[in-house]
Parts: structure tokens; C-alpha cells; sequence
């Protein structure tokens, strides 16, 4: 479906200079900051809030509210969808209110929970606790803007909710070299630039909600599609949210290990996000509206057909995205972060994390595409039980890996979740007969793996070693990873194009 293809990439082009912007505010902390006390302070105070809006705002309440609002926009016209969205805005805004008031007050015993190993660290344990009360109302003002994002997505305007994340990198930048010299803490400038930030992306998003004429004007009134959002969005808190709630794991059980162990996974883990973020995460937020409007109407040929074409765009392109950061972890952490504080011992543990996070791309792709099929025919209870044997696998590994792999073991250990919760997915796809895959199948793969093969060849022989990665200075490894990745995206496609992958069949098709 050709409507797949545009808007993903519409999503997928403003994700990527957000993303780069990114590399370029991480650059910029690990030069001044490396993976150090304050570092690990700040991400952990970061990941907090960040954590909660994937959770409730991101995850799970927009996987229950986008179904319920498509069905209302199909069904019951504009002023219905007026209703439902002030009488959800008056719930989420309350709901918020209130947990952001106990996270600043409380700040040190959210601390206490999701890094407990910093109490034995005091400085360590109190300058995170006093970034968190800074950083935790930017949760409140991320989730209105994951709301609002929701509500422009399923009018299929793709591009404002995608583009907005450039804010916070650019505010992070301006208080990391401007803001943090005039502080007597110079990291506490990052957590505060985290919270202005929040206020830029929310004032971003009001005129083009009000050019939708949906502005929120918050209502006690209620709704009858309030109810299904909450019988919804209690289940798919697991459901969809697994894979952050492993990441979360990994900072509590970090906490533990030497210090820069969680800044060690915050960086290698941020490279992984890239092509998550740029490819899957785009490509989910297109599919799910989608589905959503599709299983509204019971087109359940189109539903299938839209759940196979988004497969083969991430067979097609995450496969080489994972065996590209898989070779060139290394080369990718020394260009971007060896500079200023951060060392070459932390280059290398970063990398090496890197790795074991580069295996499960795939996976963590795949629940992003499989899971929004169950939630766009309102069926929360099968991913919850998914989530859950995900769940365990990853803390069962966590507890059997970080003892003789230590952060590296917690990545790995991550990425077997990610498998275990996207093939259960799949399979009970399959079970519910809700999808099979359509012809063409086999051919496609035997393309894809030979192309592979080629990418493989060329970044092995190509590549220089480590020590002339560390040797180089900033414009030759920006020039040799630059030649590289490029290199290989032609070589792949050539290889593709070679062995008869039809691009205009394959988009027509989509």
C-alpha cells in the first residue's frame, strides 16, 4: 500500500533529523560530561520520567485511545470526537497532575527504587534525586504531547508529532554549552534544559491542534469511549510497554555495577534507538491508525495486507541495520562519543553492549509492527500474557548474565526478550488466523540473504581495526564511517536490484 510507504517515510525523514540532532546532543554530553558520576546521575533521572511517558502516554494509553478515537472519527463524526478527546483530556491531565506531584516531592524514594545501588553512594544518590524533582514534570508535559500526537496521527498528519522531538535536542544543547559553565553543578544545566523543553514541544503542538479545531477544552463530562479506553489500557501497559520495562531492569541492576556502567548501556542503547526509531517506531505509528480504521470498517483483507507489508519493509531494511551496527559497533561508538571525558575504556564497554543490543533490532522492531494488530482489534489480553513470559525471560537472564558478563549480559539479555516477545506474537497471529503470510515469501528471503552476505563481506574487508579507528582524528572517521555506510546501502541495494527485487512491484504491492 503506497499510503504505508509515503507515510513512513514522511515519519521516518523528520524521526532522522531528530535522531542526528540527537548524536549530536549525546556527542556533545559526552564530551563535557563522559560516562561519569553526574552522567550516570542525569541519565538515570532522564530515563525516570521517560520511562513513565513510554509507559502511560506513548505506550499504553495511545495504543487504547488511538482504536477508540479512529472508531469515533469513522462512526460517530467530529463533534463526537470533540466530546471524547475533553473528556479524556480532563482524566489524563488529572492523572498526571497527580503523579507529577509525588514524583518531585518524592523524588528520593523513586530514586531509591529504580537505582538503589547509588545509596551507597550518597553524592551520587542525592544529585539524582535532586535532577529527578527538576526533570519529572517534563513527564506531565511529554504525555500532553504524546495526547496530542495520538490525535494528529489519526487524522494522518504524521509530520508535526515526528518533528517535535527535535526541541529537546536542541534545548539539551543550548543548556549543555551555555547554560551548564554559569552553574556551580554544570550537569544540573541538563535537567533543567530537559524541562524547558518539555514546555517548547507541548506550546509546538496548540495551533495545529486548533487547526484541526480539536484544541482540548477539558471536560467532567464523560464519554462512552472514555470507559473502553480504560478497559483497554490497563492490559496494554504490558503489552506494549515490555521492552521499556526490560530497559528500566537493566538501570536498576546497572546501578549496581562500577560506575559508567549506566552510562556505558544510556550510549550504546541510543545508537540502537536510531534505526528503531527512524524505521520501526515510524512505520508502527503509521500501521496502527491504519489497522485501527481497517478493523472499525471489518476490512479484514486489507488488515492482513497491511500487517504483510509492513513485515517485509522491516525484513528488507532491519535486517541490514542490525548486522551494521553489529560490525560497526565499535568504529559507531568511537566516531560519535571518543572525545573529551569519554575514554577509550568507555568506548569499548559501550560497544560492546552495543553488540548484544545490535542481535535484537529485529525483535524489537517486530513488537512494534505485531503488537498494534492485536490492539487495533481490541485485543489487550494476548499481548499482556506475551509480555509477561517476556517479562521474565529478561529479568531470569538479567540475574544469570550480569554476574559474569555484567552490563553487557543485561543488553543481552534484553534482546532475548525482545525475540521471545515478538515470535509469541506472531504465533498467536497465526493461531487466531488473524494472519498468514501472502505469496512471495520465500523468494524474498533467499534475496534478502544473499544481499546480506554481500553487506557483510564488504563492511569485514573494508573496515579498519580498532586502534586506527582510535588513531584517527574527527574527519576521518567521519569520512570512513560515512564511506561505509554508504557504500553498503548502495552495495545491498544493487545486489537486491541484481537478484530481481522489483522496487515497483514491491511498492505497488504495498
Amino acid at each position: 500500500m503506497k499510503r504505508i510507504i509515503k507515510a513512513t517515510a514522511t515519519v521516518g525523514g523528520m524521526t532522522m533529523i531528530s535522531r542526528v540532532l540527537g548524536f549530536v546532543r549525546d556527542v556533545i554530553i559526552a564530551r563535557y560530561f563522559g560516562a561519569s558520576m553526574g552522567a550516570d546521575a542525569f541519565f538515570v533521572a532522564f530515563k525516570i520520567p521517560n520511562f513513565f511517558r513510554r509507559l502511560f502516554a506513548e505506550g499504553a494509553f495511545s495504543q487504547a485511545f488511538v482504536p477508540v478515537l479512529a472508531e469515533a472519527k469513522e462512526k460517530r463524526g467530529h463533534e463526537a470526537v470533540k466530546h471524547l478527546v475533553n473528556a479524556i483530556s480532563f482524566r489524563l491531565g488529572g492523572i498526571l497532575l497527580l503523579l507529577t506531584a509525588f514524583g518531585v516531592f518524592g523524588s528520593s524514594l523513586w530514586m531509591m527504587v529504580f537505582a538503589p545501588g547509588f545509596m551507597d553512594n550518597p553524592e551520587k544518590f542525592n544529585l539524582a534525586a535532586d535532577m529527578l524533582a527538576i526533570t519529572f514534570p517534563y513527564l506531565l508535559l511529554i504525555s500532553l504531547v504524546a495526547f496530542s500526537s495520538a490525535i494528529m496521527n489519526t487524522y494522518n498528519q504524521f509530520a508535526v508529532p515526528a518533528f517535535t522531538p527535535v526541541f529537546l535536542n536542541l534545548v539539551l544543547i543550548s543548556f549543555a554549552i551555555w547554560v551548564a559553565p554559569l552553574l556551580d553543578v554544570p550537569v544540573m544545566a541538563l535537567a533543567w534544559g530537559v524541562l524547558v523543553a518539555g514546555v517548547v514541544q507541548l506550546l509546538f503542538h496548540l495551533p495545529f491542534l486548533y487547526k484541526l479545531d480539536l484544541l482540548p477544552h477539558p471536560s467532567r463530562k464523560s464519554d462512552e469511549g472514555v470507559g473502553e479506553v480504560k478497559r483497554l489500557m490497563l492490559p496494554a501497559l504490558f503489552g506494549v510497554s515490555v521492552a521499556q520495562i526490560n530497559l528500566l531492569v537493566d538501570t536498576i541492576l546497572a546501578s549496581f555495577l562500577v560506575t559508567g556502567s549506566v552510562s556505558w548501556l544510556y550510549y550504546s542503547d541510543r545508537l540502537m534507538e536510531f534505526p528503531l526509531g527512524v524505521f520501526g517506531v515510524a512505520l508502527a505509528t503509521v500501521v496502527l491508525p491504519g489497522l485501527s480504521k481497517k478493523a472499525a470498517n471489518e476490512n479484514w483483507d486489507g488488515f492482513q495486507q497491511d500487517i504483510d507489508s509492513a513485515l517485509r519493509l522491516v525484513l528488507i531494511i532491519g535486517l541490514p541495520a542490525t548486522l551494521g551496527l553489529l560490525i560497526l559497533a565499535e568504529p559507531l561508538i568511537t566516531t560519535l562519543f571518543f572525545y573529551g571525558a569519554f575514554t577509550a575504556h568507555d568506548a569499548n564497554m559501550s560497544s560492546m553492549s552495543l553488540m548484544a543490543y545490535s542481535f535484537g533490532l529485529l525483535g524489537f522492531i517486530l513488537v512494534k509492527i505485531l503488537a498494534p494488530a492485536f490492539y487495533a482489534r481490541k485485543d489487550m489480553k494476548t499481548p499482556v500474557k506475551v509480555a509477561v513470559v517476556a517479562l521474565v525471560t529478561n529479568t531470569v537472564l538479567n540475574l544469570i548474565l550480569i554476574g559474569p558478563f555484567a552490563h553487557v549480559g543485561l543488553a543481552a539479555a534484553t534482546t532475548v526478550s525482545a525475540f521471545v516477545n515478538a515470535g509469541l506474537l506472531y504465533w498467536y497471529l497465526q493461531k487466531q488466523n488473524v494472519f498468514k503470510p501472502m505469496a512471495g515469501w520465500a523468494k524474498l528471503s533467499l534475496q534478502i540473504v544473499i544481499a546480506n552476505f554481500a553487506l557483510i563481506a564488504f563492511l569485514v574487508l573494508l573496515s579498519p581495526n580498532v586502534e586506527a579507528w582510535h588513531s584517527f582524528d574527527v574527519w576521518s572517521r567521519l569520512a570512513w564511517l560515512f564511506g561505509l555506510v554508504v557504500g553498503s546501502i548502495v552495495l545491498y541495494g544493487v545486489v537486491l536490484l541484481m537478484l530481481g527485487l522489483n522496487p515497483r512491484r514491491l511498492i505497488s504491492r504495498l
